[in-house]
């Protein structure tokens, strides 16, 4: 596999054009410079005059490949094999309309539960860097968002597309739960959690939370709930038959006390959330938790290329400088 450590010195690539233009308004490098026309025009039909021409595209060919030594080619030639610390874990996150209401806050302003919680979480995956963690959003009916990986990277572009609206409106989190202790069902690691975050009460899917945790616990799957939101009534965004948006208030509805149960079916733990900064201890605290290992193989050794674009680009300068003093000699 071959990659530039530096790939945004490429884009002076794009100048090369503009300095061929330039050079060519100029007309073409002389080979040999005459005082008179009348003498430039009796050598006119040698060859010798016109190649001069060559010098302006080797040094703008030289230029090039100087961009490209710049930018460090390298080579991925082996793979080496490294111990990851860390737990498989499947976080999965209630994506229903609820998650709508305005009654958290991020950067000093008013934002969306969901909004609040993607942030949260991908503070959260950057904070584990060696643990393998897979996403499943639901509302109605549960779906992957991305299943256990160690590259975080695109871990976090598949949590920025998460939101509300993907499924069907409503709180499954019996399926949920399922779901996501299914992904975790094969795997290898010793310690499997699922961080289950919800803002309301089971009322969809086929599968109850009592069963889904029963399930857990029988393959050995710590379950953390979260409840989300604040206590009483939270405003939430609702359009009229006018087409304007504006808030009202909506009764907020956490089933604490499935959540507290499911969690203390598995051996995990219950946390309410009725803040940003609550939400974020949360998640701090299960940072926490205990760890295991995995092998992960990836790409470490890497030879550098830029040799071999440097030195051409070094004959090239150094032809054109011998044929412009010497071949192509300019003479006053």
């Amino acid at each position: 596999m071959i990659r530039f450590l530096y790939p945004s010195v490429l884009w002076l690539l794009a100048l090369l054009p503009l300095l061929a233009l330039l050079r060519g308004r100029r007309g073409p490098v002389a080979a040999v410079k005459y005082s008179s026309a009348d003498i430039a025009r009796q050598v006119a039909r040698e060859t010798r005059s016109r190649v001069g021409s060559w010098l302006t595209p080797l040094t703008l060919l030289a230029l090039a490949l100087i961009i490209t030594a710049l930018a460090r080619p390298q080579f991925g030639r082996s793979t080496s094999t490294v111990e990851a610390s860390g737990v498989d874990m499947i976080l999965a996150l209630d994506c229903s309309g609820s998650m709508e209401a305005l009654d958290f806050k991020l950067d000093g302003q008013r934002a969306s539960r969901l909004d609040v919680v993607k942030s949260v979480v991908s503070k959260f995956i950057d904070e584990r860097p060696n643990d393998r963690i897979g996403l499943v959003g639901f509302a109605g009916a549960p779906y992957l968002v991305s299943p256990l990986t160690l590259d975080h990277d695109w871990l976090q572009q598949n949590l920025d597309r998460v939101q509300i609206g993907t499924v069907e409106d409503g709180t499954a989190i019996g399926s949920a739960l399922a779901t996501s202790v299914n992904r975790l069902r094969d795997q290898p690691g010793k310690s499997k959690i699922v961080v289950l975050l919800t803002d309301g009460q089971n009322n969809a899917g086929k599968i109850l939370p009592d069963t889904a945790a029963q399930a857990a616990k029988a393959l050995g799957v710590k379950v953390y709930t979260i409840g989300a939101g604040v206590r009483g009534e939270a405003p939430v965004p609702v359009t009229d038959a006018f087409g304007n948006k504006r808030l009202a208030m909506a009764k907020v509805d956490v089933d604490e006390a499935t959540l507290q149960k499911v969690a203390d079916e598995t051996g995990g733990q219950f946390f309410r959330a009725t803040d940003t900064e609550s939400l974020e201890k949360i998640y701090g605290e299960i940072d926490r938790m205990e760890k295991t290992t995995h092998d992960l193989k990836k790409f470490e050794h890497h030879s550098e290329l830029f040799a071999w674009a440097i030195l051409p680009a070094l004959g090239l300068l150094g032809a054109g400088l011998a044929l412009d003093h010497t071949r192509f000699r300019r003479l006053p």
